[in-house]
């Protein structure tokens, strides 16, 4: 019997492990698919909710909040790459050198969630950061994402040339800073079980086959 489970993802734009998270998921969900459906929903959470216009320099960031060396972030970024490459993302490290404000990207993911293609614009985002190295707070490269997954260009436009869904997307990231979620990516499935970090698949698969199991 197939149970179907609701799954926030709980994620920004910016965090390299909700990549991985994501696809570990999706690679988990793939393997589970005579067991279990999936309702995805993207919840909004800023790592850099005070980064001005422009970003800031990702080693200089890193530092500055985590500590470290050049050499630490260096060889946690090809951790990641490897990751990526075995789920079948593309992490451009040498492209990638500055981090960005990404509210903007979760108003229209809001949007996408609204007319169903919130993974399409999600991954788009993702890419345009992580794999071409683009400035996610930049409006020109959030229309293109835009485009590139069909949505509607004119009203992409209007709701960045606004504020439509501000108050949506700070009280959805007020609700889970409420709950207690301080990191991403956080995985909630069912409103009550969390799976925390960017897990691997068989990780994410034992979990959703045992709450598979639970569900009424």
């Amino acid at each position: 019997m197939t149970r179907r489970l609701k799954i926030d993802f709980v994620s920004d734009v910016s965090c390299p492990w909700c990549v991985v998270g994501l696809k570990s998921l999706e690679q988990a969900l793939d393997n589970l698919a005579e067991a279990v459906e999936a309702d995805i929903h993207f919840q909004p959470f800023e790592l850099n909710p005070q980064m001005p216009p422009g970003g800031q320099d990702l080693n200089e960031h890193l530092q500055q909040k985590y500590g470290g060396t050049p050499e630490q972030f260096a060889g946690t970024r090809e951790a990641i790459r490897e990751r990526g490459e075995a789920l079948g993302f593309v992490f451009r490290m040498d492209k990638r050198d500055r981090i960005y404000n990404t509210f903007d990207c979760h108003r229209l993911l809001h949007w996408a969630g609204e007319v169903g293609r919130q993974l399409e614009l999600k991954m788009a985002l993702f890419r345009a950061y992580f794999t071409e190295g683009l400035d996610p707070g930049d409006h020109a490269v959030l229309l293109q994402a835009v485009r590139d997954v069909g949505l509607d260009e004119a009203r992409a436009q209007e709701i960045l040339s606004s504020d439509a869904y501000r108050e949506e997307v700070r009280a959805q990231q007020q609700f889970y800073a409420s709950a207690g979620i301080s990191a991403v990516p956080a995985v909630v499935i069912n409103d009550r079980y969390l799976i925390s970090g960017g897990q691997p698949a068989a990780t994410f698969e034992q979990a959703l086959r045992e709450i598979a199991a639970k569900a009424d």
